[in-house]
């Protein structure tokens, strides 16, 4: 394998495991509520952004990681709470539309909050590249492998082994069937909201010391992550991994041996390539009958 491909694979599986994480959220949430969350970017902006102004106002970078992600999940708490809540006998249509208007005004706020600019965060482990079969990679990158693998073990053992994740699991195959034994739909509904988004803000922050993060960094990463859990099968959380890392690969090999200004048309080609020949997906566990 020359250096070269090893570099575009390396260079794929990093930002591949960004798209998982992002593309987890979407599942966990269509699961729970029948709802596509186009405000899922939003959460990997609030993320970054949070963790960028604390360490800048002093704060050390562990405890700001974890207040972003904490206000991050306050946030998917509310919108749960606050908008989709509200609307629950609405149509699907209605609900995508509430997301993608909770999206909106989340990038105005975010303006507010903070500003336009670029802003980087510092590397948690050195930026010093480490040579792998002729290719580099960069500690951060490590640093997001890592923290993703833990993720998806530990959404495993969430989901396989404890009550509140089987609640999850059950509210996901019948909402009606899992209040008939005991299991509090609402709140599975509302912790799926707030699971979802901290993984949204995990992934800002591992991502702002390798692509920096700004108010609008989350309506690509948002989009790219949706087009990973449509490659996977919607509700799939395998089929969310296995999109993510194979968007990240097709698009980082497009970028090298194409072109990089076909790099963000992958991910529309592959929802239309997917949507067309197999709508339900690679890993879908179920046929889909919402859109």
């Amino acid at each position: 394998m020359s250096a070269e491909l090893t570099q575009f694979l390396l260079t794929g599986i990093t930002i591949g495991a960004i798209y998982a994480l992002v593309a987890l959220g979407f599942s966990i949430i269509y699961n729970a509520s029948q709802v596509i969350n186009f405000a899922q970017g939003e959460f990997v902006m609030i993320g970054g952004m949070t963790t960028v102004s604390l360490v800048d106002g002093g704060m050390p970078l562990p405890l700001a990681i974890a207040l972003a992600v904490v206000v991050a999940a306050a946030v998917g708490l509310l919108l749960e709470k606050l908008a989709i809540e509200r609307a629950r006998g609405a149509s699907v249509v209605t609900l995508i539309i509430i997301t993608i208007g909770a999206s909106i005004f989340l990038r105005g706020l975010a303006q507010l909050v903070w500003d336009k600019n670029f802003h980087a965060l510092r590397p948690f482990t050195g930026s010093t590249p480490i040579a792998v079969f002729g290719a580099t990679i960069l500690p951060q990158s490590l640093w997001v492998l890592g923290v993703t693998v833990l993720i998806v073990a530990a959404l495993g053992w969430f989901f396989g082994r404890t009550l509140l994740g089987k609640g999850m699991l059950a509210t996901s195959h019948n909402r009606l069937a899992a209040e008939l034994v005991g299991v509090r739909v609402k709140g599975m509904l509302l912790l799926a909201f707030g699971l979802s988004a901290a993984l949204g803000a995990i992934a800002g922050i591992l991502t702002a010391p390798i692509t920096i993060t700004s108010y609008d960094v989350g309506v690509m990463l948002g989009l790219k992550g949706f087009a990973a859990a449509i490659l996977g099968g919607l509700g799939s959380g395998v089929g969310a991994v296995a999109g993510g890392l194979a968007l990240g690969i097709l698009e980082s090999l497009g970028a090298g041996f194409v072109s990089s200004a076909y790099k963000d048309v992958i991910a529309f080609v592959i929802i239309l390539a997917v949507l067309f020949f197999r709508p339900s997906g690679l890993f879908a566990r179920r046929s889909a009958e919402r859109v």
